[in-house]
C-alpha cells in the first residue's frame, strides 16, 4: 500500500468553508483509493469535529499558531508564518525521519515544511504534491487592484502578495508535483515552474441533492448568495455587489439572501446601507433557502479558482447567474446553462430581466444539473491524484511534462 503523509494548516474541520471541504473530501478520497494516509495539523476550530471512524489517522499538532502581530515580521507569508510554529517544526522534523511514499503539503501556507523532505535525495526520497487551493499570486493582484480600503491596508496586502509569490514559486519549483483545480491555474503553475509535473483536481460534490424539477411561478423573487465572509477578498466582493445591486433590486421588489458568516462590522455596514438585502449569517441547513430563490448569484470579481457554491447552486437546483470570468474551471456545457455577464451592472440588469422567466430559469438549472451529475465525482478525484504520485515515484528522476500526468478533470 502507498504510504503517505499529508501536511495542513489545521485539520479541517467542521466542514464550513470551501477549502476545508475540498482538503477534507480529497485527502478521504486518496485514502479510500488505496492510500495509507496519515494527516497532520493543528486541532479543528470546533472540539469535538474531527470524525471518529474513516481511513486515515490524524495527528493533532499541539498549541496554537502564531498571532498576527508576531506573523508579521517573518519573511513568510501571514498564513504560513503564523502555522510554523516551534511545535509544529518539531513534530515535522520527526515525521521526516519515517519512510513515506509521497508527501503532500496542503496549501501554500505549508510550503514552510517543504525544505525538511526536499533535502532527502535518492530511492528514500518521498514524491512531494502541492495541493493548490488557488494560483495565490493571481490571486492576491486581483485583491490588491480591486481593495478599495484604506491606503495602509492596502499596502499590507500588497506586501503579503509579495511574500505569498515568492513562497508559491518556491513550493511549485520545489516539489515532483502540483495538483490545481482549474486548466487556468495549472496553466499559471507551469509558468512558475515549467519542470514540475501538474494534475487537475476539480472538486467532487458529496452534499444533498434537491428533488425539485422546476422553478415554480410562485417561487419568491429571492435571489440567494452564499460564502463565508471573514477573508478580506469575499467581504470586498459582497460589499461591492450590494453596493452595485440593492438599490436596483429594491425598485424591482427582488430581495437578495445573503447566507454565511461574516464580522460584525460588514454586518452592521450592510444593514445601515441596504433595503433588498437580508443576512442570514451562518445555517445548518441551506436547503430552505435554495427552495425559496429562483436565482444564485457568483459576482466575484477578486479571487480565483472553482468555486465550490456552484455545485452547491447546480445540485441545489437553482438557476446560477456569474461574472463570466469566476466561471474558471467549469465545462462549457454547464456555462453555457448559466446567465453571465461581464462586469456588476451588466449582472444586475442581468438578474432583473430574468428574474420572472421562471420557464427559462427552470430550463437553465435542469440543464446544469444533467451536464453536472457524472462530472463531480470525490472518488474520481482521490484515484487521479494517487494515480499520478504512482507514476511518478516509478520514474523518479524522469522529467515530466505537466500534460503527461494530467488527467481528464471532466
Amino acid at each position: 500500500m502507498t504510504r503517505g503523509l499529508w501536511i495542513t494548516r489545521s485539520l479541517p474541520f467542521p466542514l464550513d468553508t470551501g477549502d476545508r471541504i475540498y482538503s477534507a473530501r480529497l485527502m478521504r478520497a486518496v485514502a479510500e483509493a488505496g492510500a495509507d494516509l496519515t494527516v497532520i495539523g493543528f486541532a479543528p476550530s470546533v472540539p469535538g469535529a474531527l470524525p471518529a471512524d474513516g481511513p486515515i489517522r490524524w495527528r493533532v499538532v499541539p498549541g496554537e499558531p502564531h498571532g498576527t502581530l508576531r506573523s508579521l515580521v517573518s519573511p513568510l507569508p501571514l498564513v504560513a508564518a503564523s502555522h510554523a510554529t516551534a511545535a509544529y517544526r518539531h513534530r515535522i522534523e520527526a515525521l521526516a525521519t519515517e519512510d513515506w511514499d509521497f508527501v503532500v503539503f496542503d496549501q501554500y501556507g505549508t510550503g514552510w515544511a517543504l525544505p525538511t523532505f526536499a533535502r532527502r535525495r535518492g530511492e528514500s526520497r518521498p514524491v512531494l504534491v502541492h495541493v493548490a487551493h488557488d494560483h495565490e499570486a493571481s490571486v492576491y493582484a486581483s485583491l490588491v487592484r480591486g481593495f478599495k480600503g484604506p491606503p495602509l491596508k492596502r499596502l499590507g496586502l500588497w506586501q503579503n502578495g509579495v511574500k505569498t509569490g515568492v513562497l508559491e514559486r518556491r513550493i511549485a519549483r520545489g516539489v515532483d508535483l502540483v495538483t490545481a483545480i482549474t486548466e487556468e491555474d495549472a496553466a499559471r503553475f507551469g509558468v512558475d515552474a515549467p519542470g514540475t509535473a501538474s494534475v487537475v483536481l476539480t472538486p467532487g460534490y458529496s452534499g444533498a441533492v434537491s428533488t425539485r424539477a422546476r422553478i415554480d411561478a410562485g417561487a419568491p423573487r429571492n435571489v440567494v448568495m452564499v460564502g463565508n465572509y471573514n477573508w478580506v477578498a469575499k467581504s470586498e466582493n459582497l460589499r461591492e455587489f450590494v453596493k452595485a445591486a440593492d438599490a436596483t433590486f429594491h425598485r424591482h421588489r427582488i430581495t437578495l439572501h445573503v447566507i454565511g458568516s461574516m464580522p460584525d462590522a460588514l454586518a452592521s455596514e450592510i444593514r445601515g446601507s441596504s433595503q433588498a438585502t437580508v443576512l442570514h449569517g451562518f445555517v445548518d441547513d441551506i436547503a430552505p433557502h435554495f427552495a425559496d430563490a429562483r436565482l444564485a448569484v457568483v459576482p466575484e470579481e477578486i479571487g480565483g479558482g472553482f468555486k465550490l457554491k456552484f455545485l452547491d447552486y447546480i445540485f441545489g437546483r437553482v438557476a446560477v447567474a456569474s461574472l463570466t470570468h469566476a466561471t474558471a474551471g467549469l465545462p462549457e456545457e454547464i456555462r453555457r446553462s448559466m446567465i453571465c455577464r461581464d462586469d456588476l451592472p451588466g449582472l444586475v440588469q442581468a438578474v432583473v430581466d430574468h428574474i420572472d422567466d421562471t420557464e427559462g430559469l427552470s430550463t437553465l438549472q435542469q440543464s446544469a444539473w444533467t451536464a453536472a451529475q457524472a462530472r463531480y465525482r470525490w472518488a474520481d478525484r482521490g484515484r487521479d491524484l494517487l494515480d499520478a504520485i504512482r507514476r511518478l515515484a516509478r520514474q523518479p528522476d524522469a522529467s515530466v511534462s505537466p500534460s503527461a500526468t494530467r488527467p481528464a478533470a471532466s
